[in-house]
């Protein structure tokens, strides 16, 4: 029997990332994991700005990588993508799909004609007046954005056969890795601009949250403070204990220090938002992936802004590697870069 393949294409605000993944009895495999990086300004916050750039990036990346396939799934998330709890009258799968526009067009900031929208049902109850009701999270996202995102891939030579949220694709990476002793916990996946929050329950999500904020802020802060190129200060952001000394060095380790400090403080605010409206269910660890969760001391100051347990995730771990052609040294720098096209192949079973 032949195994099925699936690749999730993730276009972040500074890389083009995509791994294929195959299915077999023997369980999922890695197959291949390529990373184009984009210029500065092609993708601003999670939106494609320029087409062009980000087509040759993609194409690049296909040709470099020599993925078997050029059917994808394809994530997206930013400041205009919307994901709130809602309360909906039971109805079955099919007719909540034809009847979703009309029952949350009052919920909108934004036209249902020029937004696409999905619902992930969470649960059913019946309301005080006896009534048969669906919860569950709405997921709203403006149409222009995301067909930026389809016409990348497609002028690139690819079929697009599903868009997916990211923060979903978080949840189906790592959620996944969920301690046993642990009903909630919230997985935070660090890119450059763009930050997914997602809170959840044995896979269950049960709060989502995209935050505009991420490692490139603490690069800028870098470069602006010191007056050094974004290269430089990623370089120092990083290894700022290593190749810098002096009055240099104290000056990356305040900047970064507080930097980091405000990116806390953003988590920790959606955190204690979601306390407060699900106090049945309090977040008992934090999950770290992404290219940022990479920052020095990050980890440790989450621990201690949230006053939780933080480990860091692994996507990987529960796939077998097929022939990648990354060493083992390689595979354990992209495991925090994996999270979302690992997430989006997944969500393609």
């Amino acid at each position: 029997m032949a195994r099925r393949t699936a690749i999730g294409l993730d276009i972040g605000t500074s890389v083009v990332r995509a791994v294929e993944l195959s299915f077999g009895r023997d369980g999922v495999t890695l197959d291949r994991f390529g990373q184009v990086v984009l210029p500065d300004g092609a993708v601003r916050d999670g939106e494609v700005v320029d087409v062009e750039t980000v087509t040759a990036a993609i194409k690049e990346l296909w040709s470099a990588t020599h993925f078997g396939a050029k059917k994808v799934v394809l994530g997206v998330a930013n400041q205009r993508v919307i994901v709130r709890q809602l309360d909906l009258p039971w109805m079955e799968q099919g007719e909540l799909r034809k009847s979703l526009a009309f029952h949350v067009a009052d919920f909108l900031p934004i036209s249902v004609e020029d937004s696409v929208l999905d619902f992930y049902p969470l649960e059913e109850f019946t309301n005080d007046d006896g009534a048969r009701q669906l919860r569950g999270l709405l997921v709203a996202a403006q149409r222009d954005v995301v067909l930026r995102n389809v016409q990348c891939a497609e002028k690139a030579g690819l079929r697009v056969d599903s868009v997916d949220l990211t923060s979903f694709a978080v949840l189906r990476a790592m959620g996944r890795q969920t301690d046993l002793t642990v009903g909630t916990e919230a997985l935070i996946d660090v890119g450059a601009r763009v930050t997914n929050i997602v809170v959840h329950s044995a896979g269950v999500p049960r709060f989502v949250r995209i935050l505009l904020m991420g490692g490139q802020d603490v690069t800028d802060a870098v470069s602006e403070q010191l007056g050094v190129p974004l290269e430089r200060a990623e370089g120092l952001k990083q290894h700022f204990t290593r190749i810098a000394s002096g009055d240099e060095l104290e000056m990356v380790s305040r900047t970064v220090a507080t930097t980091a400090q405000d990116f806390v403080d953003e988590i920790r605010g959606s955190l204690d938002y979601y306390a407060v409206s699900s106090a049945g269910r309090p977040v008992e660890r934090i999950v770290i992936s992404g290219g940022g969760s990479r920052l020095e001391g990050l980890a440790e100051r989450l621990a201690a802004g949230t006053r939780m347990p933080v480990v860091i995730g692994d996507p990987l771990w529960p796939l077998k590697l097929g022939r990648t052609g990354l060493d083992a040294d390689q595979i354990e720098f992209i495991k925090p870069l994996a999270a979302v096209p690992v997430g989006l192949a997944l969500g393609a079973i």
